[in-house]
Order: C-alpha cells, then sequence, then structure tokens
C-alpha cells in the first residue's frame, strides 16, 4: 500500500476516534475538545488575522535566529576541526550546552535582556548553533585525508583547500546538520515564545491556555506541528536525500 494513503487513514482513524470521544463524552470537553471547536478556533483566528500575525511573527524571528545558528555554528565547527587545542576545550562546552533544552536558557535570555524580541532570538540562536557546530566539525574531521593529500601535491593549500576539498566533501554533514538546526531552533521558539509579549504562536498558545481556550491551544499546537513536518520532509529531508544520493552515500 502507497505510504501517502497509509497516513491518510491513519490520521483519519485518529480523527474519527476524536470525534467519537468527544460525542460520547468519554473525556470532558476542558480537557480535549471536540474537533468541531478546534476547527471553529482556527477559522476564527484566522479570520480575524490573529493566527496570521503570529505567523508572520513566527518565521520573523525563526529566520533571523536560524540564519544566526548556521552562520556562528559553521564557523564554530571550523574552528573545533582545524584546531586541536579548540576542540579539546571549546569542544567540550559545545558538547555540554547541546544536551541543555533551550528552554533552560529563558530565565537567562530574560535577565540579560528582557522579555522582548532580542530574548527570544538570542533561544532560537542558542538552539541551532551547538548541533550545527557538532555536524561541521564531524563532516570535517571525516573528510578522507587521501583527498586532502591529493589537493595538496597538485598545489591546493590554505583557504583553497577547505575551498574546494574539505567544505565540498563535508556537504552531507553540512545539510544534516542544518535539517538538526532548523528542529532544535523551531522547538526552541515555541519555547521562547511561550513567556513572550506577542505576537507568535507560542504567545497564543499561552494565552489561549491562560483563558481557558482549549480549542485555540489544541489549533495551535496542531499548527506548530504540522509546519514542522511540512518543512522537516518537504524541504530538508529532500534535500538531505538528494546529496546523500549524489555523494554516493545512500543506494
Amino acid at each position: 500500500m502507497n505510504p501517502h494513503i497509509k497516513r491518510i487513514i491513519f490520521f483519519a482513524a485518529i480523527i474519527a476516534f476524536w470525534y467519537a470521544g468527544s460525542e460520547l463524552e468519554w473525556w470532558m470537553p476542558i480537557i480535549l475538545p471536540s474537533p468541531e471547536k478546534v476547527l471553529e478556533a482556527l477559522v476564527i483566528g484566522f479570520e480575524d488575522k490573529t493566527l496570521i500575525y503570529d505567523l508572520i511573527a513566527s518565521f520573523k524571528r525563526l529566520g533571523i535566529g536560524l540564519g544566526l545558528s548556521l552562520v556562528i555554528g559553521t564557523a564554530l565547527g571550523v574552528l573545533l576541526a582545524k584546531s586541536k587545542t579548540a576542540d579539546e576545550t571549546l569542544g567540550t562546552i559545545v558538547l555540554a550546552f547541546q544536551s541543555v533544552p533551550s528552554i533552560v536558557w529563558l530565565p537567562l535570555a530574560i535577565m540579560w535582556f528582557g522579555m522582548n524580541e532580542k530574548a527570544v532570538i538570542f533561544v532560537v540562536v542558542l538552539g541551532g548553533t551547538f548541533v550545527m557546530t557538532l555536524n561541521i566539525r564531524v563532516g570535517i574531521k571525516n573528510v578522507s585525508p587521501l583527498f586532502i593529500k591529493a589537493a595538496r601535491t597538485m598545489g591546493v593549500n590554505g583557504w583553497n583547500l577547505y575551498k574546494r576539498v574539505i567544505f565540498p566533501a563535508a556537504i552531507p554533514y553540512v545539510v544534516t546538520g542544518s535539517r538538526l538546526a532548523w528542529a532544535f531552533a523551531w522547538r526552541a521558539l515555541m519555547a521562547g515564545e511561550l513567556l513572550s509579549t506577542g505576537p507568535g504562536l507560542g504567545y497564543t498558545l499561552r494565552y489561549a491556555s491562560d483563558f481557558g481556550n482549549m480549542g485555540l491551544v489544541i489549533g495551535v499546537m496542531i499548527i506548530i506541528g504540522i509546519i514542522g513536518t511540512v518543512v522537516d520532509q518537504l524541504i530538508f529531508q529532500r534535500i538531505e536525500k538528494s546529496v546523500l544520493n549524489r555523494w554516493g552515500l545512500e543506494s
């Protein structure tokens, strides 16, 4: 059976169970509202443009934060791969920070920047930087020494060596790092927006929760999940698969 058909049947079964449970009152509406209530909340949110403004604000923060994290992560990754001293010192800190959940940085970000745009972007940058750093480091370190030796025998050294040999050979790791950086940055953004002053999807999620609008809460959660899935599968997964096939790393 086609995978797409399987997914359609699976999600149709979930919605049918959700609808049946709501109609038969297997749970209280305040815990999980019916699909109609969620759809109604989403329609109202888009009609009054609240959710549209939220999406624009969230993607703006994500664009800035993810862009910075990719640049900083790439620079740090090159430094760790090139310098053994940096790898043994700074590399340890990067590895430790990678294991720290993004939401843990929120109190520090609020103390440093206040509850504003800068605090949210700071958390997003940290969310994507460290995973990108580690992937760039591994990618450069895994470049075959034969490629480097062959390039040097032809007089390629310094920056040209990175430009013509090392970076192209590390492209699969760059793509994988970018995909993971996107995922971590997206989660960090939602965590940061929960304590922001809005607009943003995370802010609306908290606002709706505070006022008991569970239909909007579930609706925003669905939007967040759909965006994450669409961007990952339709953009990054396809790019990653194409690169891996081109480099002969996937059959």
